[in-house]
């Protein structure tokens, strides 16, 4: 069974940054794939930011409503995605899952086969 474990989630004002991290299991496919989607009470899932690496090149995909105020990076040796946030808005209020394992058309959106149990974020006005 594949676990991963979110953290960093809570509350902040309107403005404000934060940033998240999961812990992956070790990864030995020759394609990776590792993001963040979000859900927030009575809305639909919504992918947020993912990375795909493969043939010798590295893909970030954004949804548009995160572009340019959040940032995902990956620490390979440590088995780490990061999402950081700023400029976050009361919108962003959801609860942030991380995923992996998905095919890169997929991994655009942000679909995952895995996914952790999500890390509360608030943000308010």
């Amino acid at each position: 069974q594949v676990q991963l474990v979110e953290s960093g989630g809570g509350s902040v004002q309107a403005g404000g940054s934060l940033r998240l991290s999961c812990v992956m299991p070790a990864y030995t496919a020759s394609t990776k794939c590792m993001g963040w989607f979000r859900q927030a009470p009575g809305k639909e899932r919504e992918g947020v930011a993912s990375i795909y690496t493969g043939g010798g090149s590295t893909y970030y995909y954004y949804a548009d409503s995160v572009k340019g105020r959040f940032t995902i990076s990956q620490d390979n040796a440590k088995n780490m995605v990061y999402l950081q946030m700023s400029s976050l808005k009361p919108e962003d209020s959801a609860m942030y899952y991380c995923g992996v394992d998905s095919p890169i058309l997929t991994c655009k959106k942000q679909v995952f086969r895995y996914s952790g149990q999500g890390t509360q974020v608030t943000v308010s006005s």
